[in-house]
């Protein structure tokens, strides 16, 4: 819970102490009144002993202490529902993404994954495709058309290094073009990118780190996945091989220093739950909703709780 106005929370219940004090020193010169009374009966039940006597002002003092933390409007952060936005897929397509750790291989489960995503998102999403490998290549710009997606994603083809920076650059670029209403105004819509990703950065002029540092100026999260496992070998055409395990490090500070989170993607299986759950979580967006009103309804109930006990018990109001 956060609240609009902190101040006024510090400084109200600073008053709560002294509410409090207050009423114990009220307590204190009762009981030396009831000393130098001498009539035993009648104090016996004026003054009593019972700790239930303290219950009407205790329900007052947390009716107070209710509407003090009501007055610095008190937030609380919801799931609203998110009926437009952009999301581009940034996969890489590298000569490691051939490598079997991850069944058939990595790029079968890229592909997969991908599907799941382009079926889980909402409707009036546009879907984006990057693709990198030495280069970084806008494979479809941000649509509607779930079809572009997923042609896309079947011709999906492998070559080259790693060039993730560029990748990522360009998956920002995609992100944040601007879309027409139906009005004729342009504006960009609320973005988010998902990284997905096999080895290091090798290649490229931009390095992922930094763009991460441009995502986090612009507000756009990075979801980073790395597919595979560090076991992960590429097997040579000509013989040989080598070991090509995700760089787990880089893809965790790009997720962090964004917003967004990291995932680690050991199989094909595991992928494709994460690239769903992404579907139905850029449904809903973050949101703070005021809740000063229960504040203030919890302040009156407990004073009218307050005030019944206290006149079923002396008869008057504490």
């Amino acid at each position: 819970m956060s609240f609009r106005e902190p101040l006024l929370l510090a400084l109200g219940l600073g008053l709560a102490p002294l509410a409090l004090g207050f009423y114990v020193l009220s307590q204190r010169r009762r009981r030396r009144f009831a000393v130098r009374y001498t009539n035993v009966d009648v104090l016996a039940g004026v003054a009593g002993r019972s700790w239930g006597r303290h219950v009407p002002a205790a329900l007052a003092l947390l009716a107070f202490t209710a509407l003090l933390i009501g007055l610095a409007r008190p937030e609380r952060t919801v799931a609203a529902p998110q009926r437009q936005g952009v999301v581009v897929m940034v996969t890489d397509t590298s000569g490691s993404m051939e490598a079997r750790d991850v069944p058939p291989n990595r790029l079968q489960a890229a592909r997969q994954a991908g599907l799941a995503l382009s079926r889980k998102l909402p409707k009036d999403f546009r879907l984006g495709l990057v693709g990198f490998n030495s280069v970084a290549e806008q494979l479809v710009a941000p649509t509607t058309d779930r079809g572009q997606i997923d042609a896309a994603l079947a011709n999906l083809t492998v070559r080259g290094a790693t060039a993730m920076g560029d990748g990522l650059e360009l998956g920002l670029q995609s992100a944040r073009t601007q879309v027409t209403d139906v009005d004729g105004r342009s504006r960009r819509l609320p973005a988010a990118l998902v990284l997905l990703s096999d080895g290091k950065n090798t290649r490229g002029n931009s390095d992922p780190v930094d763009v991460a540092d441009q995502a986090k100026k612009m507000r756009i999260p990075v979801f980073a996945i790395a597919l595979g496992t560090q076991s992960g070998v590429l097997e040579r055409p000509g013989g040989g091989s080598e070991r090509v395990p995700p760089d787990l490090v880089t893809l965790r500070d790009i997720a962090e220093t964004t917003g967004g989170r990291f995932f680690a993607a050991p199989s094909a299986a595991r992928l494709e739950t994460i690239y769903e759950n992404l579907g139905t979580r850029f449904s809903t967006r973050r949101v703070k909703q005021e809740v000063t009103s229960a504040f203030a309804g919890g302040a009156l109930v407990l004073l009218l709780a307050g005030g019944i006990l206290s006149l079923l018990r002396t008869g008057r109001l504490p």
